[in-house]
């Protein structure tokens, strides 16, 4: 009995397919972008108001970081762990203390009139710095701010700053907005 020679399979459809598939994943893919840390600075005194600079530097709260990865806040050295609290005690500034932001009313929706924090907390660190160190620093900072979000949300609402829906979520970060600054990294603290 003799063989039939086989037949060759059509692949001139094979690549039509291949496009078609690598079209379909190029549309569904999604591509993970670095958007950067979303930061605030400190806002421009208007024209009409006289500012003093008193006023600006009770405003700014200065964090830095030198080459040795030693914290200074205000000049005075501090430990890692103790960034977070005194981070919140400067925008909460219950006892209207001059040496921390001040506040202004404004008018929040679910809030009515509340005082809201001018603070703003300014990052300069040494070009030696670690990268690491730099970070655990942020971590520390916003850690700060959501527990204060966390805190008013809570005392407000009964619910944690992340159950919030859209328009609470937004009132709760106008009293308390992310507001790092984020300064050039230069040579500083030589101690």
């Amino acid at each position: 009995m003799a063989k039939r020679p086989l037949q060759e399979i059509n692949a001139g459809s094979m690549a039509d397919i291949a496009f078609l598939l690598l079209i379909f994943f190029l549309v569904t893919t999604t591509m993970n972008t670095n958007t950067g840390m979303q930061r605030k600075l400190a806002a421009l005194p208007e024209k009409d108001v006289k500012t003093s600079v008193e006023m600006i530097k009770r405003n700014v709260m200065i964090v830095l970081i030198n080459k040795d990865n030693k914290i200074a806040i205000g000049g005075n050295p501090i430990h890692i762990s103790n960034v977070t609290e005194k981070a919140k005690l400067f925008f909460k500034n219950p006892n209207n203390d001059p040496n921390l932001s001040e506040k202004t009313s404004k008018e929040i929706p679910f809030f009515g009139m509340i005082n809201v924090t001018k603070g703003v907390i300014s990052i300069q660190n040494d070009r030696g710095t670690s990268y690491e160190k730099y970070l655990q620093v942020q971590n520390e900072l916003v850690r700060a701010i959501n527990e204060l979000r966390d805190e008013i949300a809570m005392e407000k609402f009964q619910l944690h700053y992340n159950e919030l829906s859209g328009n609470k979520k937004e009132a709760v970060e106008e009293i308390y907005p992310l507001a790092i600054s984020e300064a050039e990294p230069m040579e500083i603290i030589k101690k």
